[in-house]
């Protein structure tokens, strides 16, 4: 692999480390109703054994973040909780076992309702994605960019891990997704030489399975042969197996 990815820091995920050169990890995501533990475990388990190695759920309510502790209990490998907007929901998916959560700094609300995230993750040790999105690019890095641009997303993803940095905390992953495959490509490249932190890689949003196939594809053969990225997910609309 390329130059770069020794030189990664090294984030631990439950039992598995990714960055530093170590292999790859493919990871997916669920899409049963995370409150519904029996269907969520028995979906895990299909995704492990086709070769999935970390798994994340959708943590919309706190049902879903008790329901954690539960699905911990009966699978094999790392859970990664997916937070939206709710802080709250980041905290108790921590407290009920999590081995990392995403967030988007940007969607949790006010700098405290951020520290209180942060000062959990730090308490446990629990690592921190955190996801930038081309879909929800700031209004002042698209004006400053003339449009949503690779560089604005990496600003934006960036501005984003400062922030929790000044908190105290760098136990992170980096996110940023587009699903305009060239500028997602080009927006790996540039933040590659900006940051040591671990990547996580997707191409977002990249729909059925014919042509999401074809554009996760494209698109992380086109990243990785850099030697860019430490983990990936490719999103494809319907089963996730």
């Amino acid at each position: 692999m390329g130059m770069y990815r020794e030189h990664t820091r090294t984030v631990q995920i439950g039992d598995r480390v990714i960055g530093g050169g170590n292999p790859i990890l493919i990871q997916s995501m669920t899409n049963t109703r995370t409150e519904d533990v029996e269907a969520t475990v028995a979906q895990i388990e299909k995704l492990t054994k086709a070769g999935c190695e970390i798994i994340r759920c959708t943590v919309p309510t706190m049902e879903a973040a008790l329901a954690l502790k539960e699905i911990k209990k009966q699978i094999s490998i790392p859970l990664v909780a997916d937070i939206h907007f709710d802080y709250k929901m980041a905290i108790a998916a921590m407290e009920n076992g999590a081995d990392k959560i995403r967030i988007n700094p940007g969607n949790i609300g006010s700098l405290d309702r951020i520290k209180a995230v942060v000062d959990t993750a730090k308490e446990r040790n629990i690592p921190i994605r955190v996801g930038v999105n081309s879909g929800s690019l700031e209004k002042e890095l698209v004006e400053k960019y003339h449009g949503v641009t690779a560089e604005g997303i990496v600003e934006s993803a960036l501005h984003k891990v400062h922030l929790i940095e000044d908190l105290g905390y760098d136990n992170l992953v980096i996110s940023i997704k587009s699903s305009d495959v060239m500028m997602c490509a080009k927006a790996h490249e540039l933040i590659a030489g900006q940051t040591a932190y671990p990547l996580h890689v997707g191409i977002t949003e990249a729909g059925t399975l014919f042509s999401g196939n074809i554009k996760s594809a494209v698109g992380l053969g086109i990243i990785l042969s850099q030697g860019i990225g430490d983990t990936i997910r490719v999103s494809l609309t319907g089963d996730p197996v």
